[in-house]
């Protein structure tokens, strides 16, 4: 008898209470895809194909922190699953680990952020939305009255929003958490507060993302951000696979836009190619390059910081990633016409970027 009680305890907790879920789940993984409802997202009839490296020689090793590494040992030994570097469409490398390969599916995690940020430029580019000077009561009225009126949109895409939002993925009552595990993602958004004056400072935080979602959902009128995605990027970008983005219940879901999207390195790759390419993709505008501009140069002003734009992380020579936790990467390299892909198990402690850059350089 207590063995079913335990059953049903543990069905209801589950089910019903975040707390819950965080304790069986036991801290988020890889694998959350599986465990969430989702809306697909379908491959193209002609999907896109990077060229095959040619007669490109890759180097075998490659220094790091003043020592010298094999590099597929070193990306296997630090839980990597897959990387892609990519120069001018054409795959220089390309490797999968423990036993994975390019059908391999990873949760995006927080790189999603960065094609929330591409739908909104497509939607003021539509007309959906007007500017991102508008507030975001004009789309979530219920939060006037917690004084989002001063929060605009701009302030959003670059985290200065003033947010009440706590950011700690190892608390299972935090905020995180409840947008993560939670079932009602609406109610929560409209519930949200703010901890200081909008436009004043910069803190990262994930709960602005779904702002800026729940903006889109009513922007859209019907249409949901998953076929909104599919329709504005991609269809067009020709993604090679079938994919998803997770929602936070079965019937009449919204998507997690600050996490979430479940797709292959090779499509994410896409994404990081249409924004090399300034918006274009095999000749075709999809998003406005004045986006793609000014969601990658660094701004000071109302409380921003120059090493984030618009969902983006910037360095001081031109580069920009779009990062998620557990250590996955969308990482644009311009300067040397260069897209590069890495999704893992686990951030393993290293310094990704600088050693991306390096093995850039070597190539």
């Amino acid at each position: 008898m207590k063995k079913v009680f335990f059953f049903i305890l543990c069905l209801f907790l589950i089910s019903s209470c975040k707390v819950g879920r965080y304790i069986f789940y036991n801290f988020a993984d890889i694998h959350d895809y599986k465990k969430f409802p989702k809306r697909d997202l379908t491959a193209s009839a002609t999907p896109f194909v990077f060229y095959p490296k040619t007669n490109q020689k890759i180097p075998q090793h490659l220094s790091y922190n003043n020592k010298k590494y094999q590099i597929d040992t070193f990306l296997a030994k630090n839980n990597t699953l897959a990387l892609l570097i990519i120069r001018n469409d054409t795959l220089l490398y390309e490797k999968y680990f423990q036993g994975k390969d390019e059908k391999l599916i990873v949760p995006s995690f927080s790189m999603a952020k960065s094609f929330t940020s591409a739908l909104i430029g497509c939607a003021i580019q539509d007309g959906l939305i007007q500017s991102v000077e508008e507030p975001v009561s004009t789309y979530i009225p219920e939060l006037k009255k917690h004084g989002f009126d001063k929060v605009k949109i701009k302030y959003l895409l670059q985290m200065t929003s003033g947010l009440k939002f706590s950011e700690n993925y190892f608390n299972p009552f935090g905020k995180v958490a409840s947008f993560y595990y939670g079932l009602r993602l609406r109610k929560q958004v409209t519930r949200l507060k703010l901890a200081y004056e909008p436009g004043t400072k910069f803190e990262y935080k994930s709960g602005n993302t779904e702002l800026l979602g729940l903006v889109l959902e009513r922007a859209l009128k019907g249409k949901t951000i998953t076929q909104y995605l599919q329709e504005k990027i991609w269809t067009p970008c020709q993604m090679e696979f079938d994919a998803s983005w997770s929602i936070d219940q079965k019937n009449n879901g919204l998507e997690k836009t600050f996490c979430c999207i479940n797709a292959r390195a090779r499509d994410f790759a896409k994404f990081g190619k249409l924004y090399l390419n300034k918006g274009t993709f095999n000749g075709k505008q999809l998003i406005p390059a004045s986006w793609v501009e000014e969601s990658t140069k660094p701004d000071t002003t109302q409380g921003a910081k120059p090493y984030y734009k618009y969902q983006w992380w910037l360095d001081k020579k031109g580069n920009y990633m779009a990062q998620g936790f557990l250590g996955q990467y969308i990482v644009v390299l311009p300067q040397k016409n260069m897209v590069i892909v890495k999704l893992s198990k686990n951030e393993a402690g290293i310094d990704w970027l600088s050693f991306f850059k390096t093995f850039a350089n070597a190539l």
